[in-house]
């Protein structure tokens, strides 16, 4: 009898150790994007998904979680099992600037997120009116100074990262200028391209058919070096702004108990999609670059990034709407 139980114990033990030997992953991949589709964070999304499920051997299947200024499907991948089959395409808003812009966030992404490894940086493009006596941003600066508070700029929102952008602007020339805030960048486009506002920050390849219309013109990329889509276009620190550097970046995270062993493999597959001559071109389509940063540098990078942007948004005291 005492050798039946020692034997059905073994038994019952038995799947165990092979089921944590099971290697990873051994079942398709979800990948949250916390944004409707089409927009930019679920394209870097789909660029990378396709190779990356081509290094891990399974399917990544991305699945948008809209809602809450990405809050929602962030919280998503928070509240998931930590077993790395849950995954966050986090990026700059939820990440970086939520944290400090909505008191009422349901996660803390320095300890609800394990930071995966980046994927993309974006830089943003300056536009203004092509009415307007500046060519570039050191001549904005200028008009700026010379008449206080009569510049104005546009932005998607109050909150939006192209808004603290302006914000970023204002601190670092040490200007006033006053901010206009749309619902949505169209709108927002139109009052910059017809007087009403004087510049805005936008994504590149949205901004793009304007400039090549004749609407809008380019005063510079917002980015540390300049960008494939307009390399004539300086970045705002060669226009006479040092250490100006504002982007948007994109980088996977699992829930923070997911182990080591299941990050470091997610990890290399990023650094080896990223690689992949396919989806360089479709992140440089956006007007970016690969970002390639994994684990505690990652780390280090979003948290450097949330201090930046709490900054500005104590600084003039932003409110969500």
């Amino acid at each position: 009898m005492h050798r039946f139980g020692i034997f059905a114990s073994l038994l019952l033990a038995a799947p165990l150790p092979m089921a944590l030997a099971q290697p990873f992953p051994s079942a398709p991949v979800k990948l949250v994007v916390p944004f409707a589709p089409a927009g930019g964070t679920d394209a870097v999304a789909r660029a990378v998904a396709q190779s990356l499920g081509k290094q891990l051997g399974q399917s990544v299947i991305v699945e948008n979680r809209p809602g809450a200024a990405g809050a929602l499907g962030s919280l998503a991948v928070v509240r998931a099992p930590a077993d790395g089959y849950t995954l966050l395409l986090g990026s700059n808003g939820p990440i970086a600037i939520s944290p400090s812009l909505d008191p009422k966030l349901l996660y803390d992404p320095a300890r609800d997120l394990r930071p995966v490894a980046a994927v993309a940086s974006v830089p943003f493009m300056l536009v203004a009116n092509r009415n307007l006596p500046a060519n570039d941003v050191k001549g904005l600066v200028e008009l700026a100074r010379r008449k206080p508070g009569a510049i104005n700029f546009a932005s998607p929102g109050t909150g939006t990262t192209n808004h603290l952008v302006g914000e970023l602007l204002k601190t670092m020339a040490k200007v006033e200028m006053v901010h206009i805030p749309y619902k949505g960048a169209s709108p927002a486009m139109n009052d910059v391209a017809s007087g009403v506002v004087q510049f805005m920050s936008g994504d590149i390849n949205t901004l793009l058919p304007m400039i090549q219309g004749g609407r809008l013109k380019p005063l510079a990329v917002t980015g540390a070096t300049r960008s494939s889509l307009v390399p004539d276009v300086p970045t705002v620190a060669e226009s006479g702004i040092a250490g100006f550097e504002a982007t948007g970046w994109f980088g996977l995270f699992a829930p923070a108990a997911t182990p080591r062993p299941v990050v470091d493999r997610l990890a290399a597959a990023v650094a080896a999609a990223l690689k992949d001559p396919e989806v360089d071109e479709r992140i440089k389509a956006l007007g970016g670059a690969p970002l390639e940063l994994s684990g505690d540098a990652f780390g280090a990078y979003a948290a450097k990034e949330r201090a930046k942007w709490k900054q500005v948004i104590d600084a003039h005291q932003i409110k969500p709407d």
